[in-house]
């Protein structure tokens, strides 16, 4: 689906009388050194960006690669134009789940084309961004590639603050007095960060590419804009590299702590069967004793012995009483 298209002249937007989908007259009209058309489509099908392509004349490996998308980040040069492509991310705080998008930017002396994929990073409001400011927009194509660069940097500063935020509550709970598990929240938000680092980290080398310069078929006066950008997205893999080493810390603590939990209830439960033990023990020999001088045998030593009784009693309450006695100075009891 075909979003916007546009024809720029010095920097402003020239009102034309004609369809959106007309875009053979659109680059008919271009025919300036100090003009290009912009196009901006949404998860066009095959047959739309076939016909793009074709106006346009796009590379098709380029144009294979932005009706597919689930593409790396990446700059790539072919003959008459530049392809870009870039990640998008939004944050879904309800599943602290990183979202993303994805968008394919088509430079070449003339035009721009846009592919945009799945719900994040909307491209309108750079498009009036720019159309508010003629100095920047009168750069040409590498203009609108900056636009597009700089709003989805944006977004990933967004994303970034809304991580902090969520590894902040996970810090803050592990290091709590109250006992919590937030392991699998630790391994979600460590799952999220990764996916924002495929996003930035790939980015970074063809921000710097175009910052300084050396980007055949930007203009270089370009540059210092792209300079902003490859800041941004550095403040952003900063951050990221910062959150996910504060993750691991929390997790190693978490995990610290629930070893010292499982060790205090095992030293408990050694203690409880000690003391189980001993009561057994207290109990064991009295019985057995008396189990002995129980058994009802005619021939027995001291069967028929004034003092028997008195013996045995004396050995049992004795038995037991230095058992009690050594369980309770080896802490048993």
């Amino acid at each position: 689906m075909i979003v916007d298209s546009a024809l720029y002249r010095d920097g402003v937007r020239v009102p034309l009388d004609r369809s959106l989908d007309d875009l053979t007259a659109l680059r008919d009209q271009c025919d300036a050194a100090n003009e290009f058309v912009w196009v901006g489509l949404h998860e066009p099908t095959k047959d739309e960006l076939a016909r793009v392509a074709s106006i346009f004349d796009l590379h098709p490996l380029a144009v294979e690669d932005a009706l597919l998308a689930h593409q790396r980040p990446k700059l790539e040069r072919y003959p008459h134009s530049l392809f870009l492509v870039l990640k998008t991310l939004w944050y879904v705080d309800e599943n602290d789940a990183v979202e993303t998008g994805e968008i394919n930017v088509f430079t070449g002396p003339d035009f721009v084309v846009t592919v945009r994929h799945g719900q994040g990073a909307e491209l309108h409001s750079a498009r009036v961004m720019l159309e508010h400011n003629a100095a920047i927009l009168s750069h040409g194509p590498s203009a609108v590639a900056y636009a597009v660069c700089d709003r989805v940097v944006d977004e990933y500063l967004k994303v970034a603050g809304e991580l902090e935020i969520d590894v902040d509550e996970v810090e803050t709970s592990v290091f709590a007095e109250e006992e919590t598990d937030e392991t699998q929240r630790i391994y979600i938000l460590k799952r999220e960060l990764a996916e924002v680092r495929r996003a930035v980290l790939p980015l970074r080398e063809p921000m710097n590419r175009a910052a300084s310069g050396m980007v055949p078929g930007m203009t270089p006066d370009a540059a210092p804009y792209f300079r902003d950008v490859a800041d941004h997205l550095g403040r952003v893999a900063e951050s990221i590299d910062a959150l996910d080493s504060l993750l691991s810390g929390a997790f190693e603590a978490q995990t610290a702590r629930i070893s010292l939990q499982l060790a205090t209830v095992s030293a408990q439960q050694n203690e409880d069967m000690r003391k189980i033990s001993a009561g057994a023990a207290l109990v064991l020999v009295p019985t057995l004793i008396a189990g002995v001088y129980g058994m009802n045998f005619d021939h027995m030593p001291e069967l028929h012995w004034l003092l028997g009784y008195p013996m045995a009693v004396l050995l049992m309450v004795g038995t037991s009483a230095y058992l009690y006695f050594r369980f309770k100075r080896s802490g048993w009891l």
